[in-house]
């Protein structure tokens, strides 16, 4: 049981870990699903937080809530945030902010 909950912990110290890098950003995704992080994370998919991966300096993924976001620091560190969700359904999220 001991060695159940260091992994799980392990795994979220990790999980926190990839979370550095992580751009400031507030979206709406199609069907009216609200992303946002703060700078360094956490990502936020329907206000709760999601799991997140990072992929490389430029390019993060986040999954919660039955969706996965991709994150993707453009050269002019604008931000595009897509999403996937299930039965195919997939979009391009856009500023709340603009």
């Amino acid at each position: 049981m001991k060695n159940i909950l260091l992994c799980c912990t392990l795994s979220l110290i990790a999980s926190a870990v990839h979370a550095e890098g992580i751009p400031l950003f507030n979206v709406d995704c199609p069907g009216g699903i609200p992303v946002s992080a703060d700078e360094g994370g956490p990502v936020l998919i329907n206000g709760k937080e999601a799991q997140t991966k990072t992929v490389n300096e430029r390019y993060f993924e986040a999954k919660g809530s039955g969706i996965t976001v991709a994150i993707s620091v453009e050269d002019d560190d604008s931000v595009l945030v897509t999403y996937s969700g299930k039965q195919g359904a997939n979009g391009i999220c856009t500023s709340v902010d603009d």
